[in-house]
């Protein structure tokens, strides 16, 4: 009996488990979807868009056309990301565009070889005087809330806008770009300009296939104990019945 009911609690558990990681596999196809609609849309001024909204986070994977200086005394760099075009490794430049209206925005302009410096010189440095840029926008990685007296970073392991707006003198907005297009363009190759991240489905369906592989052997070894146990006691009662026979 005891045996029967931890078979069915544990069997239970293990398939509401794989509906569950099927579930989140639906949601999460869902949000692929909403997404690459957002990114297909055509860019739209950033100062509209934010008149036209309270909360600026729901114009995230939106495309934006945003005009304004870039301010490289203050970049830091995205470290450890590899080159789309070669998977050479390196780092991502982030640089603040400052706005007409004072704020700044992050823009994630693109890799650059791990033995870059900043704020990046030569070819690699920002344009400068007025700049017009088309990208997507993305909610930050963070937004912690940053020791007090730490030294500003220059490199950074994520996108935490917290962490950037306690070294920067201006207000950031609450998403960053991931930059498309710039003009005037950059005089050489890099920084490469970063590919939009690919949609993927995780990992659910292989949990939601494991916890069913998981519910079927809990079934089919409670059957296998269940039939060796019946076995067994055939065995001992043929061999009881044979003991008083021959008495």
């Amino acid at each position: 009996m005891v045996l029967t009911v931890a078979a069915v609690v544990v069997a239970v558990a293990c398939i509401r488990l794989g509906f569950w990681q099927l579930d989140r596999l639906h949601g999460r196809k869902d949000a692929n979807r909403a997404i690459a609609a957002a990114e297909a849309r055509p860019a739209e001024p950033f100062a509209s868009m934010l008149a036209g909204t309270e909360d600026p986070l729901v114009l995230r994977f939106r495309r934006a056309s945003i005009t304004g200086r870039y301010d490289p005394s203050h970049e830091v760099l995205l470290y450890g990301r590899n080159a789309a075009s070669t998977g050479e490794a390196g780092d991502q430049v982030l640089t603040p565009l400052v706005l007409p209206d004072g704020s700044a925005i992050v823009v994630d302009r693109g890799w650059v070889p791990i033995e870059s410096t900043v704020p990046l010189q030569g070819a690699l440095a920002a344009p400068t005087g007025e700049v017009r840029i088309e990208g997507v926008l993305f909610p930050p990685d963070a937004v912690s809330t940053p020791t007090a007296g730490a030294s500003p970073a220059v490199n950074v392991t994520k996108v935490d806008l917290g962490q950037l707006a306690a070294q920067m003198p201006y207000r950031l907005q609450p998403l960053y770009v991931l930059l498309q297009v710039q003009d005037p363009p950059q005089s050489g190759p890099l920084p490469e300009m970063p590919p939009l991240p690919p949609f993927t489905n995780g990992p659910h369906f292989s949990y939601a296939v494991q916890w069913f592989s998981f519910a079927a052997i809990t079934i089919v070894g409670y059957g296998v104990v269940l039939r060796r146990s019946r076995v067994r006691a055939r065995t001992r009662a043929a061999v009881t019945g044979n003991g008083e026979g021959g008495t």
